[in-house]
């Protein structure tokens, strides 16, 4: 019966979670070219080391995998919904991953304390800020990325999927799905002295943050970039570019 770990309880189990790791991410980079051909570009811009956040664009069910497949050389820990860890197969191997759940609708702290954990433990986490999927392009983001990126100090890669959005159709066609992943300029944010950081400053740096995300897709999925099309609107102010 699957059994949540506490946040300590977790961490103290990322050694033997890295050791799964190591041998299943060559598996799931030989096995997805059979489903998904996937192309990355600035893969330069992922850290080797160190506190990093992938934040991603969420359009379909994919993006973790081709994610993960993508980075030949870190291996990415991400949040799921909790009901995917008692799906039989799915959960499974969420578990043997070291994968963490997060409850969607919720103001979920143990998620949030727990990604904060990772990222000062020096793990590479991957988030979506809009929290769910949105395969017709980005919409308004929520303050959960600017606030655990903030408080671990992390580095912030903005990472564009185009194209798996098509994945299901694709398949039905007995056809290969098709992904690009993108890695944009890494930064950190910038924020008032203090322990606390204001609700409006969480609001304007994520809004900056992804505008940086928007930028990271290319023009010929331009749809994808949604509430932040106005890339021209764009700024910096919070942003410090590594």
């Amino acid at each position: 019966m699957y059994r949540e770990l506490s946040i300590e309880e977790y961490i103290a189990r990322q050694p033997a979670y890295e050791r799964r790791r190591r041998w299943l991410h060559p598996l799931l980079r030989g096995a997805l070219p059979a489903i998904c051909q996937v192309e990355a570009r600035g893969l330069d811009n992922v850290p080797r080391a160190g506190r990093t956040c992938l934040m991603i664009n969420h359009i379909s069910y994919l993006d973790p995998i081709v994610v993960t497949a993508s980075i030949p050389f870190r291996h990415t820990i991400s949040l799921s919904k909790a009901e995917n860890f008692r799906i039989p197969i799915a959960g499974w191997f969420l578990r043997q991953w070291g994968h963490y759940p997060i409850r969607r609708g919720d103001y979920d702290r143990k998620a949030l304390m727990q990604t904060i954990a990772l990222l000062k433990s020096g793990y590479l986490v991957l988030m979506a800020p809009e929290g769910t999927r949105h395969p017709q392009g980005l919409q308004k983001a929520k303050d959960g990325l600017a606030y655990v990126a903030s408080k671990a100090d992390a580095v912030i890669v903005p990472t564009a999927i185009c194209g798996a959005e098509t994945w299901r159709q694709r398949l039905k066609h007995f056809r290969r799905a098709r992904a690009r992943v993108i890695f944009g300029p890494p930064f950190r944010f910038r924020h008032p002295g203090g322990r606390r950081i204001p609700r409006a400053a969480l609001s304007v740096m994520i809004a900056e943050a992804m505008y940086q995300l928007a930028l990271a897709i290319p023009d010929e999925f331009a749809y994808l970039r949604g509430y932040y099309s106005d890339i021209e609107n764009a700024s910096a102010e919070h942003l410090e570019f590594v």
